[in-house]
């Protein structure tokens, strides 16, 4: 084959080839059915995020409230104050329980029992519930009885155990002559004393029946008459004895003949007497009191006998009552929040605090933080302009030098809050701190950082909110409440509180490679803006 026709079959293979894979393709093309629906293990959870306002002890709080924050649905943060409300968010929704948590650990469970409505907004009230027990892991003990217990019976059968009860004697053998009265055949009595027991009649039914029995057939004197059949008696006589043996046998039901006007007295009154001899035989009693009529006038039913009857009276609603009134208004001094997390699947706890290598670290940390803080709120004061040294000449006497006076204290910083956090399994140390000033609430000055430390040991600033108590509609306080995984991935993210002098909102803040990202906030506009540094 020349080089040319090698050349023109290598091209023709080529074309026959990418035209088949083509031809192949198309059917896959034509049968896609569309968007693929993702498996139901790998989709969104349902997850809500909330804060559980109390005031008092941990576990037995004098008063609380639970505000929902946002709800995790199909991936997306939604509001939670209004999300699915009918007329009460799905948040707050009656028996809803959340999960208490502090740092990422558990510590305890919420109940809602009713929701309401504050400042514009629903909440939900409840009762603080502990925690769970953990199960008990089997000991060596249960561990043995449980294999005792399975060496017993066959493996492939079920082993009937009897219940043992106090004071009871092991059953004996068999039965002889000489068994315990009202026994049968020499057979002993059941030891167990909840099983049932069949007993006889007794003389007296005997009687009965045997008196009764002949009256039935009509010859009242066949009773004391009859004879074995070894008399040679005659046929109605060997009738009236098959009569009485039936009647000797005190187990054979009998039966009694309907009493009517044409019988005797003797036979009347023997059937009356059978008929009433039985003390559970049921007597149909008439009813004395008569149900008085349905009438519309008020006061000629007070002896009314329907429990049914619907009662009207004044004063308080016979309504159901609400099980937990409102009981925490305002914000008081002493108000302490949590995070509330409720969701239908059960997670491992996953603590966000940060383990320091070195702890002087922390306090390094700290104090660049503080110092920051001061700045921020003018706390600390400007450092004086150096004063230029004078020349010396050759007739300057020599003046004795004075040691330069210690720097003043750092000033004080009021409800400070330092926290460090670890927001993802293997990450570095997230720094909050939260500071104001002294005064008055209108004089007073916020201020909140978050930061990272960089590489060389420094202080990296992520996020500050400073604002005054003159402008807070404007630009709130941050006031951190916690850390909390409100994307269900594994990762924390701050939750702050954004306080105004009239208002409130929640944000959650997502801190990751370097910057501080809001990711959520309540009532739909913002009124504040945080500044990143």
């Amino acid at each position: 084959m020349s080089l040319r026709k090698a050349d023109r079959f290598l091209k023709t293979s080529v074309a026959l080839i990418a035209g088949a894979g083509i031809l192949a393709t198309l059917p896959a093309i034509a049968q896609y059915p569309g968007q693929v629906t993702k498996n139901s293990k790998d989709s969104p959870e349902l997850r809500s995020i909330a804060v559980l306002e109390f005031t008092g002890d941990e576990g037995n709080p004098k008063a609380s409230r639970l505000i929902p924050v946002a709800v995790l649905d199909a991936g997306q943060l939604q509001d939670g104050g209004i999300y699915l409300a009918r007329p009460e968010p799905l948040a707050v929704v009656p028996e809803v329980e959340y999960e208490l948590q502090q740092d990422g650990k558990p510590i305890g469970l919420f109940d809602i029992h009713n929701a309401g409505q504050q400042l514009g907004s629903w909440v939900g009230f409840g009762a603080w519930k502990p925690m769970p027990a953990p199960r008990r892991a089997p000991s060596a003990q249960d561990l043995a009885k449980t294999r005792l217990d399975d060496d017993t019976g066959s493996d492939d059968q079920p082993v009937l155990h009897r219940k043992h009860h106090a004071g009871e004697t092991p059953a004996s053998g068999t039965g002889s002559g000489s068994g315990s009265s009202g026994s049968s055949g020499g057979q002993s009595q059941p030891s167990d004393p909840d099983r049932p027991t069949l007993h006889k009649k007794t003389s007296s039914d005997s009687t009965d029946n045997a008196s009764t029995a002949p009256a039935a057939n009509g010859t009242g004197s066949s009773s004391t008459t009859g004879s074995s059949p070894s008399t040679g008696s005659s046929p109605s006589t060997g009738s009236t004895s098959t009569t009485s043996t039936t009647a000797s046998d005190p187990d054979r039901p009998t039966l009694h003949r309907k009493p009517s006007s044409s019988d005797n007295g003797d036979s009347g009154s023997q059937t009356s007497r059978s008929s009433t001899d039985d003390p559970d035989r049921p007597v149909l009693k008439k009813n004395k009191k008569s149900t008085p009529p349905d009438v519309g006038s008020v006061e000629s039913v007070a002896d009314d006998t329907d429990p049914d009857r619907p009662r009207l009276k004044r004063g308080k609603s016979g309504g159901p009552d609400v099980d937990v009134a409102p009981s925490l208004m305002g914000f008081p001094q002493d108000l302490q929040q949590t995070v509330a997390v409720s969701d239908a699947k059960s997670h491992p706890a996953h603590p966000w605090d940060y383990a320091w290598s070195n702890p002087d670290d922390e306090a390094k940390m700290k104090a660049s933080l503080e110092d920051m803080a001061r700045d921020a709120l003018g706390l600390n004061a400007p450092q004086p302009a150096a004063k230029p040294a004078p020349m010396r000449t050759a007739t300057t006497t020599r003046k004795s030098t004075k040691p330069a006076p210690p720097p003043p204290p750092p000033a004080p910083l009021s409800d400070e809050q330092f926290r460090v956090f670890e927001l993802a399994y293997g990450s570095g140390a997230t720094l909050v701190l939260s500071a104001h000033t002294d005064g008055p609430v209108a004089q007073q000055k916020f201020v909140t950082l978050v930061a990272q430390p960089d590489l060389y040991g420094n202080v990296l600033m992520l996020l500050k909110n400073v604002t005054d108590g003159a402008h807070l509609d404007e630009k709130p306080r941050m006031r951190l409440v916690d850390a909390v995984d409100a994307m269900a991935d594994n990762r924390g993210e701050l939750l702050f509180e954004l306080r105004g002098a009239t208002q409130r909102q929640f944000a959650l803040y997502r801190v990751l490679r370097g910057q501080a990202e809001k990711l959520f906030v309540t009532g739909g506009s913002e009124f504040g803006t945080a500044t990143n540094e």
